[in-house]
């Protein structure tokens, strides 16, 4: 199956062809273990505090900066991703959203939870994939014990495991 993954940098990065295929994998491996059996359509955006800032005022009235946001096209049950009726008729892929990272904070990020640029990078990729697959973590109860739960064993499969003295 061939997904759709279109990765946009609004910001310098030094690596983007590993960046991008990190990117890339991340997204695979959770549509994988989240049983996406239908070609996906996935836009991401790689920016920097001040657009992923705009963004956040502009979809989500919220003036400040953020390290990812998503931005679903349906609203999925999580654990229960039922593609009837919601692939385009042209392509054959569901397009299931688009997301927007920004790269510097993901950057400050790595450093404050003592791991890799990729380590972070992939978390929040694969954090982003699972809100477009509708899970949440809102609460601090049962939804985010489970989010957390499907991010650390798809990041696990990847081998983007975090190190014993990180938070994440």
């Amino acid at each position: 199956m061939k997904h759709l993954i279109s990765i946009r940098y609004e910001t310098p990065a030094e690596d983007k062809r590993t960046l991008t295929q990190l990117m890339k994998n991340c997204i695979t491996e959770a549509l994988s273990q989240e049983h996406v059996l239908v070609p996906c359509e996935i836009n991401v955006l790689l920016t920097d505090d001040t657009g992923i800032q705009l963004l956040n005022l502009q979809q989500r009235d919220i003036d400040a900066p953020t390290d990812v946001l998503s931005f679903p096209m349906f609203n999925l049950v999580p654990g229960a991703f039922d593609p009837d009726g919601l692939c385009d008729v042209g392509n054959g892929r569901l397009p299931l959203g688009d997301m927007a990272i920004s790269l510097p904070r993901a950057r400050v990020q790595a450093e404050e939870y003592g791991h890799s640029l990729g380590r972070e990078l992939g978390f929040l990729t694969v954090h982003s994939i699972l809100h477009l697959l509708g899970y949440d973590h809102m609460d601090d109860g049962p939804q985010k014990a489970h989010m957390r739960e499907h991010e650390e064993a798809i990041l696990s499969q990847l081998g983007l495991t975090r190190d014993s003295g990180s938070q994440r």
